[in-house]
């Protein structure tokens, strides 16, 4: 019966939700982005330094204002390229990249009304134009002279303090976890009941059988032997 209740355990669990911890999203850094719009690299040498700042980048494949922004980073490269390094997230064909920038966004406050939707330290930068282009020259370079450890980096951030709704997500996921476990030790007890009521029945019945055997038996043994009175009425018939 141990073995019954522990087989019945474990395959109610696979039935329990998988969360994942620490999902993996689809990303490429600058050159594959810049080969990914078939833009041509002008750089001779880019190699970001080893602690080079993040450049998160959520952007969709054709979108004119993303490769306006990519052509740029190009542009930049032989005066900032040490500083920063691209990490580019394309949202249009990507449903999980897609749903990582609504939590940045929301994360940030700061609303992603399409793409591109830029990353920089804190500073967001919610689409492109040439106009911009100073202010992101300024926010790479302030974030890299900042200390790293003293670095902002949103998904850290996101990770080590999560707000009130990403909060309320991680108990929303607790709780399904938690009802889907009390389901199943629930089902599980159920069918243990079933199982063992079912037991009962059959050893009830094959205690019957094993009665209805026995008188039977005592029957045939009754009727097969003489008794002794039998046996002198058959001595005294001889005489």
């Amino acid at each position: 019966m141990k073995k019954i209740f522990l087989f019945l355990l474990m395959f109610g669990f696979m039935f329990l939700p998988i969360v994942r911890a620490d999902e993996k999203y689809k990303t490429l850094d600058l050159k594959e982005a810049l080969a990914d719009e078939e833009i041509e690299e002008v750089f001779k040498e880019y190699k970001p330094a080893k602690d080079a700042i993040t450049i998160y980048l959520f952007r969709g494949k054709g979108c004119g204002y993303c490769r306006a922004f990519l052509t740029f980073l190009n542009s930049i490269t032989d005066e900032y390229g040490e500083y920063f390094k691209l990490k580019s997230y394309e949202v249009w064909n990507d449903q999980a990249n897609a749903t990582l920038l609504g939590e940045v966004s929301e994360y940030l406050e700061q609303p992603a009304g399409g793409v591109p939707y830029i990353v920089i330290g804190d500073k967001v930068f919610a689409g492109y134009a040439n106009s911009y282009d100073e202010d992101i020259k300024t926010a790479i370079k302030e974030l890299y002279d900042t200390k790293k450890s003293k670095r902002y980096d949103v998904f850290n951030e996101m990770k080590k303090n999560p707000k009130k709704n990403s909060s309320n997500d991680s108990v929303s996921s607790n709780s399904v976890i938690i009802w889907s476990l009390v389901f199943t030790l629930i089902a599980t007890v159920v069918v243990m009941s079933f199982v063992n009521l079912k037991f009962k029945e059959l050893n009830k019945k094959i205690d019957e059988l094993k009665m209805i055997k026995t008188e039977v038996k005592n029957e045939t043994k009754s009727e097969v032997k003489p008794s002794k009175n039998t046996k002198n009425d058959t001595k005294n018939s001889k005489k």
